[in-house]
């Protein structure tokens, strides 16, 4: 689980936007890039070359 209060002061790094908590799937989204920041032992991987892009289904 990821801490509220760390969630709220990261961003994208790509656009510095709002990152969306994907619990099941334990990454942060930018809806705006399409792009999903994997979580690592509890230690988000705030790396654009580490990020998968994301379907327009996963974001529905």
């Amino acid at each position: 689980m990821l801490d509220e209060k760390l969630l709220d002061i990261l961003a994208c790094p790509v656009c510095k936007g709002k990152l969306v908590y994907a619990r099941e799937a334990n990454e942060l989204i930018c809806r705006f890039d399409r792009l999903a920041y994997p979580i690592r032992d509890g230690i988000p991987v705030m790396l654009e070359e580490e990020a998968r892009t994301v379907s327009s289904d996963e974001l529905a």
